[in-house]
Order: C-alpha cells, then structure tokens, then sequence
C-alpha cells in the first residue's frame, strides 16, 4: 500500500494559494512574516510532509536551511517560481540533484 503523505507550498499569496485547489497545503508568508520561513519548513519537515514547493526567492536566501532539511529529513523542496517570473534557480537545484546522483551534468550542451 501506499503512503499518502501531504505536500504544501510555501510563499505568497500568488504563489502558494494555487497549490490549494489540488490538495496541497498553502502556507502563505507576508514580508511582515517572511522570517517564519526557516520555523515552518522545519515544522513540515517534522511532519513529515513528502514534498514542500517554496517560492525561488526563499529558496535562494535561504539555501542552506534547504539543503540541511533534504539531509536531515524525508521531505523534499523544491523551489518553484514565484509571482515575478522564473530565475533559474529551480533549474540549476534540479541539475546540481542530478550530477550529484548520476556523477555528471547530463544536461549539458555537447
């Protein structure tokens, strides 16, 4: 059988509230509450939320506390854009996984 582990997106309105209409929780943070962020992916993440979806924004700035949850815990994040458009850095996350696990960039252009 198997596990039906929640998911959540965190980040703004724009961003997170959409993830609601499939199921997922919505964790919405205002500039007056963005310091919350490295307190509520580590209570998702103690949760045990299988995925948690955070805006590129948060993701950048705060990097390390990201990679210390994907160490320490079962849940995965993932950045996705937020309401301004794309930086890449969702991208560069996906290749970095990737080279980690398969020992080279597969994406490369040759």
């Amino acid at each position: 059988m198997a596990d039906n582990k929640p998911m959540a997106a965190v980040g703004s309105y724009e961003m997170a509230l959409p993830f609601q209409a499939v199921g997922v929780k919505s964790v919405i943070l205002t500039p007056e509450t963005r310091n919350t962020f490295e307190s509520v992916l580590e209570r998702l993440a103690g949760e045990d939320y299988a995925v948690v979806f955070i805006q590129e924004d948060l993701f950048v700035e705060f990097t390390a506390k990201v990679e210390e949850i994907n160490d320490k815990y079962h849940t995965s994040v993932l950045p996705v854009p937020g309401p301004s458009g794309a930086t890449g850095a969702g991208l560069a996350s996906i290749r970095g996984s990737v080279e980690k696990a398969v020992g080279m960039d597969i994406f490369a252009e040759r």
